[in-house]
């Protein structure tokens, strides 16, 4: 009966090769990892443009109210 490849390869080759694979899922993991880093840092550039642009808007309603306000409590004044 014929020896499979496997059976002809010594033990540290077997090491060798299981841990091939390993740096490979590694490198993979890592290669995903790094994208979806990038991926997460523009979202959060975006969230903070976005949230930079809310904030602005509010204090605009803010002024906008607060002037209104105080043009009502002039006309109801007597005068």
């Amino acid at each position: 009966m014929p020896m499979t490849e496997k059976e002809t390869q010594n033990p540290a080759d077997l090491d060798l090769r299981k841990l091939e694979v390993r740096v490979e899922e590694l490198i993979h993991a890592c290669s995903y990892l790094k994208d979806e880093n990038k991926s997460l840092r523009v979202r959060q550039d975006n969230l903070v443009t976005e949230r930079a642009a809310l904030i602005e808007k509010t204090e605009l309603a803010r002024t906008r109210v607060e002037a209104m306000i105080t043009r009502l409590k002039s006309m109801e004044t007597p005068q």
